[in-house]
């Protein structure tokens, strides 16, 4: 599993992406406008937020809780691995809005 730390560097640089795609795009499709372009990058930070919240979870017990270290470790990676899959689907489904967001104002 990706530690806390490069998962939300990751968040921050998948978002930053699409914010410099917006940017991009704003540029070379001149008959679109800008106002739509600040919403969508509006739905990027918010996305980002989102996320960035998701990622600062604890694992809510304690070694004490599990007969032993190791079945306590188990526990602990099985809650992590399910988080980190979690954050990916929630990612690429937001991911998958904003694309349409930005393919619906290119295509007018």
């Amino acid at each position: 599993m990706a530690s806390k730390r490069q998962m939300k560097k990751a968040i921050s640089n998948a978002c930053i992406e699409m914010a410099n795609e917006c940017l991009f795009a704003q540029d070379a499709f001149e008959n679109t406008n800008p106002e739509d372009w600040d919403k969508v990058i509006d739905n990027i930070a918010e996305l980002q937020d989102q996320a960035l919240k998701r990622v600062s979870v604890d694992f809510d017990k304690v070694p004490k809780d599990f007969a032993n270290g190791k079945e306590y470790r188990k526990a602990r990676r099985t809650y992590f691995k399910a988080v980190e899959t979690a954050m990916g689907k929630f990612m690429q489904e937001g991911g998958e809005k904003i694309v349409g967001q930005m393919n619906a104002l290119i295509k007018n």
